[in-house]
């Protein structure tokens, strides 16, 4: 398996980014990223997968057909990542799903194989979590829009996490690759990367991933642009990176065997400490970059909780 795939490289069809089972050796998670120009529209069949239209920029209408009925949803989108928390839609497995957008603009479907199927529906942008995690220069914001007890799925879980230029996240080093009830999920897990440019430069960051032990011998480092992936079948991962001057963008996208949908992991055993030294550091001044608009009464009805994920979550992305 090839982990850290360029910009380009896992296009396939209609997708900047066709990422599956199939193509990355593994049974669960799933990540394409559609372009579509002004008045365009796509179709697929969501077959044996849950998925979540998140617009990364632009706006776009999402019907969903199948033996249930028909689910049409208006998103408002955004103009892009940086600018602010995108409303979304989730579609149920089994069904046929049309993407249409009038002025054009980019589309994540971020999907998970599952058995259940549940219902379509509306992911306001007033209803999703935003999080601040970790201090100094290892501050980011996470954007909680598909998390696991905030957002009800079968199997995925998916988030959005923005570096500020000059910090560390996904540290300290972790992974989240064997089964250990109440401590340790497993998630295969896929990072798609964005950079905020400077005066015309495009940003970049760098993505670290090493073995985590016997038969678990994910090993990267690469250097990460606008549009690429990496794929984590295990290992510890971390950090993630971002030059100073370029704000880092990526998108989580997580499924995985256990019964349970949890997001549950281990640190790195020599890495731990680091967060003992956060609570005497301040968060990094520049964020929240955003925060979520006002929810309005009837956002929070397709969630699990509308409470934010608490700062002191176990999770280090």
């Amino acid at each position: 398996m090839r982990h850290h795939l360029p910009a380009g490289s896992s296009s396939g069809g209609p997708y900047a980014v066709d990422v599956g089972p199939e193509s990355a050796g593994w049974a669960h998670s799933s990540l394409r990223v559609l372009e579509l120009p002004p008045g365009g529209t796509h179709t697929f069949d969501t077959g044996d997968s849950e998925w979540i239209v998140l617009p990364l920029s632009g706006a776009c209408t999402v019907a969903a057909a199948d033996d249930f009925g028909h689910d049409t949803f208006e998103l408002t989108g955004r103009e892009s990542v940086f600018s602010g928390v995108s409303d979304f839609a989730y579609v149920p497995r089994d069904a046929r799903t049309t993407l249409t957008s009038a002025g054009g603009g980019r589309f994540a479907l971020t999907g998970a194989r599952c058995t259940r199927r549940l219902p379509a529906r509306y992911g306001p942008a007033g209803a999703v979590p935003v999080e601040l995690r970790g201090t100094g220069t290892c501050s980011r914001q996470v954007n909680n829009f598909g998390a696991a007890g905030v957002f009800e799925c079968d199997r995925l879980i998916a988030v959005e996490v923005i570096t500020p230029g000059g910090n560390w996240s996904s540290f300290p080093p972790h992974k989240h690759d064997e089964h250990r009830p109440g401590e340790e999920s497993v998630l295969e897990e896929i990072y798609y990367f964005e950079f905020a440019g400077h005066d015309g430069i495009p940003g970049l960051g760098y993505q670290r991933v090493s073995p985590s032990g016997a038969g678990r011998d994910t090993d990267v480092l690469a250097e990460v642009r606008d549009g690429d992936v990496v794929l984590i079948p295990d290992g510890w991962h971390g950090p993630s990176m971002a030059v100073p001057g370029h704000h880092m963008y990526y998108l989580n996208v997580m499924a995985g065997p256990d019964a349970e949908r949890a997001w549950l992991i281990s640190d790195h055993p020599d890495h731990a400490w680091i967060r003992g030294t956060w609570p005497g550091q301040p968060v990094d001044p520049r964020l929240p970059l955003y925060t979520s608009p006002p929810a309005a009464p009837a956002d929070t009805g397709s969630y699990v909780s509308d409470t934010p994920v608490p700062g002191s979550s176990p999770v280090s992305e």
